[in-house]
């Protein structure tokens, strides 16, 4: 990739104050997408590939797969930037169906596969084709990413509130050079490393969306005018999201306060509710709401509130127990 392809965006305090974490259903299930076009890449997620393709056979995606190929372009459209924190996939699909016309052909009109029949379709009858990559989307969410979605959902909750907390507490600096290495940050200005386009200058007062992906992994997208500018960025703990509950303790931990507790303790190493601990470690919600009120009665988590949420994570005595055990 050249040295000089970045996309660079001027900071000012106003745009700061309008910095914002969402996650995207759309997004995640459109690079799921593009992930499957060539599965080698990507090994991490080898355990969803074999459980999703066989599901697939018979699905008609083939506009999908024209409008957001493998290579550094595919259409924004088809991932709009979330409107609210937790967008569920159906008002993403609505935004999809309803997008600008003469901007997606403009899209559609700069992927590979441009001069097939189907894009040249696609093309003819915008308002037809967006209605037919959502109804695409909507089939494929249902079989391939809809069982799945509580899982990936915990581990984003998870990753917004600790980068929420970040960035209230060291600053956009510290906050934006620790997410990956495309990323950097000096005296006001963030740098994006890109292979799709160029772009320098002003924010330009709306702001910016960071996205947590787990199927963007390892790489990052940048997305600028005609839409709001967001940020995807591949989530810590990417590789956690297929274990299905299996999170690794100690005999020596288990011994003391009995597997269950010790799982979810060595799981709170980020804060979580009780309903993210019950999908990650495939547990019921009654149960784990159990197991934590016996480790917050014994000083190992605590707990606190924000908005609506109950989040729980470990005392400095839980992180000492678990880093001697």
């Amino acid at each position: 990739m050249p040295e000089s392809s970045y996309a660079e965006f001027d900071f000012t305090s106003a745009d700061l104050a309008r910095l914002r974490f969402a996650f995207s259903p759309a997004s995640e299930a459109v690079a799921s997408l593009r992930l499957l076009q060539d599965p080698g890449r990507h090994t991490l997620h080898w355990p969803w590939i074999r459980a999703v393709r066989p599901l697939l056979a018979g699905l008609d995606l083939g506009l999908l797969f024209a409008l957001a190929p493998l290579g550094p372009y595919f259409v924004d459209f088809l991932t709009p930037p979330p409107t609210r924190p937790l967008p569920d996939i159906a008002a993403e699909l609505g935004l999809i169906a309803a997008a600008d016309r003469d901007k997606a052909v403009a899209e559609a009109a700069r992927v590979p596969a441009a001069g097939t029949p189907i894009v040249r379709e696609f093309l003819a009858d915008p308002a037809a084709g967006l209605a037919r990559a959502a109804a695409e989307l909507r089939l494929y969410w249902d079989v391939a990413m809809d069982r799945y979605w509580p899982q990936i959902r915990g581990l984003f909750e998870a990753e917004v509130l600790r980068r929420s907390r970040q960035l209230a507490r060291d600053g956009a600096g510290a906050m934006f050079n620790d997410l990956h290495p495309n990323i950097t940050w000096d005296d006001g200005r963030l740098r994006v490393r890109t292979r799709a386009w160029r772009r320098s200058g002003p924010l330009g007062g709306d702001g910016m969306i960071l996205i947590p992906s787990v199927f963007h992994w390892p790489d990052t997208i940048v997305m600028a005018e005609p839409y709001q500018p967001n940020l995807v960025y591949p989530v810590p703990g990417v590789g956690t999201v297929w274990s299905h509950g299996a999170v690794p303790t100690t005999g020596a931990l288990d011994a003391l306060i009995g597997r269950t507790r010790a799982r979810i303790l060595v799981t709170l190493s980020d804060a979580a509710t009780t309903s993210i601990l019950a999908r990650r470690l495939s547990m019921a919600p009654g149960a784990v709401s159990q197991h934590l009120k016996v480790l917050r009665e014994s000083g190992l988590i605590t707990k606190r509130r924000s908005g609506r949420e109950v989040f729980y994570e470990r005392s400095q005595l839980g992180d000492t127990l678990c880093a001697a055990s």
